[in-house]
């Protein structure tokens, strides 16, 4: 199953360090965060990923592009025949797909620029600056259960984003306006989907977030998996210190492989 990840905006937010490199490249230890999101699915078996890309997107492709010969020995023989020799590589068996979606491309516009490379099964969505212990699995057993078009990891921060509405069937009806309270549900990425969702796309000014969930959402093709353990973004500098200091710990939450 393919692994969709959206790594195009300017990150502006966090534009301390952004300036320099897209957001999913700033690291967490001596990684990006994009490489911890993608080492999660990985560790549940999800390898083939599509990374939309847009602001300085030749940052992400060049850590591709070098990163199975920097986790290798390598011999380069200068002598006589100019050969290169890979002796052991610690590299995982990803495929990755890395594709232009435009600078300015809002989130249904970039996965709408991937539709050819996803085909007609289901894929999973997610964003590339947050990490979490979320049972993939366990999300994606549900989503197949629940017959509808997407599913998406609901999780409850605080009161700093815009709110879900979801009703005893776990079921989204409405998408609030942020709100100040805490307790309530927002959508924290990590979303499974038919591919059909993309037809509901407009063009690259789309943001997925509304009018294409929205659209869901009133047809009752949107359900919420309930996510209640750790769950983090990295919004900030201050998210950024965070997550420094959980990887720096004994257990970081979203490290479950070895």
């Amino acid at each position: 199953m393919k692994v969709v990840i959206l790594a195009g905006g300017f990150g502006t937010r966090i534009s301390e360090e952004s300036h320099l490199i897209p957001k999913p490249m700033i690291r967490i230890g001596e990684q990006p965060i994009l490489w911890h999101i993608m080492k999660y699915y990985s560790s549940f078996g999800f390898n083939d990923f599509i990374i939309c890309c847009g602001y300085k997107q030749h940052i992400i492709k060049d850590f591709f592009n070098n990163y199975y010969i920097n986790n290798s020995d390598i011999t380069f023989d200068f002598s006589k025949k100019n050969t290169v020799e890979i002796h052991k590589s610690q590299s995982e068996p990803w495929k990755v797909t890395l594709v232009d979606t435009g600078l300015n491309t809002m989130t249904g516009g970039r996965i709408k620029k991937i539709r050819d490379y996803i085909g007609n099964d289901t894929f999973m969505l997610t964003y590339g600056d947050g990490v979490s212990n979320v049972d993939l699995n366990a999300l994606l057993k549900f989503h197949q259960q629940s017959k509808k078009k997407a599913t998406l990891t609901a999780i409850q921060p605080g009161g700093r984003f815009g709110m879900l509405e979801i009703d005893h069937l776990n079921m989204i009806n409405n998408f609030k306006e942020k709100s100040k309270e805490d307790g309530g549900w927002i959508n924290g990425g990590f979303m499974v989907l038919e591919p059909s969702v993309i037809d509901s796309i407009e063009g690259d000014m789309t943001v997925f977030e509304h009018e294409p969930l929205e659209l869901l959402a009133s047809q009752n093709e949107l359900n919420a998996y309930k996510h209640h353990d750790f769950w983090q973004c990295m919004d900030t500098v201050r998210d950024k210190d965070l997550l420094e200091r959980l990887w720096a710990s004994t257990k970081p939450p979203w490290k479950v492989w070895k």
